[in-house]
């Protein structure tokens, strides 16, 4: 068994499902009961049993480890960590009473997920430093399957999920009733018992269980950035990839464009004002979870954004600085540059310059990948932003498509690394640039590292222009919904 990756520990969160007795019947017994869940969407079973020795445990867990294998859901016990261990769980839950997480660490290796309930901020936050690789919060609502259980503020919850990097599952007293009202904590999804296990059409209310989880879950990601009306680009390109990702997008447009793959013939700034007015509307309405900045074409629209970025206090910002477009094409004034480098910047999580916007914000030629680690390293330490230079088509001769990351505000903390992925034979790449940069903002929107967002967004992007898609006369669009 290999460790589950944080992205799916995320995703197994949405449908949470915690087995229970009190619902087993002579005909209806717990094996039928789980696969019904399975079937139905349930992400992640947990087997509770407080009450059964560890040999019947065991014999238990076995059978129900197998249904959720055939159903690719991952498998949690909860507390018995020898059961854990013997059946070949994918996880183990403890609670705040049981072992903590660094010592169930030791006894169940490295592979094994471990889960741990939290009921405020510190114990969160110990939990993580331990070595948690999720959170169940709870009880977010009041809950008669555990009569102990102390209510959690939506408050608290949202200052958790806030606080942590690991996933976090709210959980107690949640029904089809009110899990929307969750929506807004962040939480990446719902742990329920008697909402599944006490339904009389199990199959059934996972299905439109599953959905309520998502909808209150749903990660919104802004995009600021010009209109492509010929749609491979621009807005239009990271708006796709927004969907694809089964995220909310948003757009603050800043320009309108006359474009298609053999150029851009013309470029239609919208006013300061406007473009102020299009953010606050967002903002103070649909929250986004990150923010990814595309082409801005003049000084006044830049400072608007970073004034508005700031007051709203914006989280997970990705700016791409777009300069040139795919078909040569200058896309911003000369004074713009400044602007962008001394106001957007600092405030960057990343940049993602390719390799002549990389030219232009270095100032040197960059002829090989001993010039990007420098050039990466440079701009990052002079606007304080991690750098992501975009190799491109400057390795054609190589066979992997490498990018180089450097984070670091000083030279003695700082660290760079390389992403590599295979180099796809493509010659349509028009808003390859958008797209990677909105897929990075995705990741980071589900609260994944800036390094696996980097890797996420790579993958997305490779998937994208392996589809294959062969539209228009020049560089052509990509397949975002491959």
């Amino acid at each position: 068994m290999s460790k589950l990756s944080r992205e799916k520990v995320r995703r197994a969160m949405v449908l949470y499902g915690v087995t229970d007795r009190m619902w087993v019947t002579d005909d209806h017994d717990l094996y039928m009961q789980v696969e019904e869940a399975c079937q139905g969407g349930a992400t992640c079973i947990q087997l509770r049993e407080k009450e059964l020795g560890d040999s019947d445990f065991l014999t238990e867990a076995i059978k129900i480890k197998e249904i959720c294998r055939r159903y690719e859901v991952p498998f949690i016990i909860n507390d018995n960590v020898e059961v854990a261990v013997k059946c070949g769980a994918d996880g183990i839950h403890v609670g705040q009473d049981d072992c903590e997480a660094g010592k169930v660490r030791e006894l169940v290796g490295p592979d094994m997920v471990i889960g741990v309930s939290a009921k405020n901020v510190e114990q969160a936050l110990l939990a993580q430093k331990n070595g948690a690789d999720y959170l169940g919060v709870g009880a977010v609502f009041h809950t008669s399957t555990k009569k102990d259980a102390t209510d959690v503020s939506h408050e608290i919850l949202k200052n958790i999920v806030d606080d942590v990097d690991i996933p976090v599952v709210a959980i107690g007293g949640i029904s089809k009733d009110n899990i929307i009202k969750l929506t807004g904590t962040g939480a990446d999804g719902v742990a329920l018992v008697s909402a599944i296990f006490g339904s009389r059409d199990i199959k059934e209310s996972c299905k439109q269980l599953k959905a309520l989880s998502e909808s209150m879950a749903m990660k919104k990601v802004l995009t600021i950035a010009g209109s492509d009306c010929s749609g491979g680009a621009g807005i239009q390109a990271d708006l796709k990839t927004i969907a694809a990702h089964k995220m909310y997008g948003m757009s603050a447009i800043c320009a309108l464009t006359a474009q298609n793959t053999t150029g851009v013939y013309g470029i239609s700034d919208v006013s300061p004002e406007f473009l102020g007015n299009q953010i606050d509307c967002i903002f103070k309405d649909i929250r986004p979870d990150a923010v990814k900045i595309g082409m801005v074409s003049n000084s006044e629209l830049i400072k608007v954004i970073a004034e508005k970025l700031k007051e709203y206090k914006a989280v997970n910002i990705v700016v791409d600085p777009v300069m040139v477009a795919t078909s040569g094409s200058k896309l911003i004034s000369d004074d713009a540059v400044e602007t962008l480098k001394n106001e957007l910047f600092p405030l960057a999580t990343v940049i993602t310059p390719n390799i002549p916007e990389t030219q232009e914000l270095w100032g040197q030629p960059v002829k090989d990948k001993k010039d990007m680690m420098a050039a990466a390293r440079a701009i990052a330490l002079k606007y304080g932003c991690a750098v992501l230079v975009k190799g491109g088509h400057m390795l054609l001769a190589e066979t992997k498509a490498a990018d180089y990351l450097y984070v670091g505000s000083d030279n003695d903390s700082g660290e760079g690394c390389w992403f590599e992925t295979e180099m796809v034979d493509n010659d349509n790449t028009h808003g390859t640039g958008c797209t990677l940069s909105s897929a990075i903002a995705c990741s980071l929107a589900a609260r994944n590292s800036l390094k696996d967002s980097i890797y996420n967004g790579k993958m997305y992007l490779t998937g994208a222009l392996k589809a294959g898609m062969n539209l228009g006369n020049g560089s052509g669009p990509m397949n975002h919904v491959y």
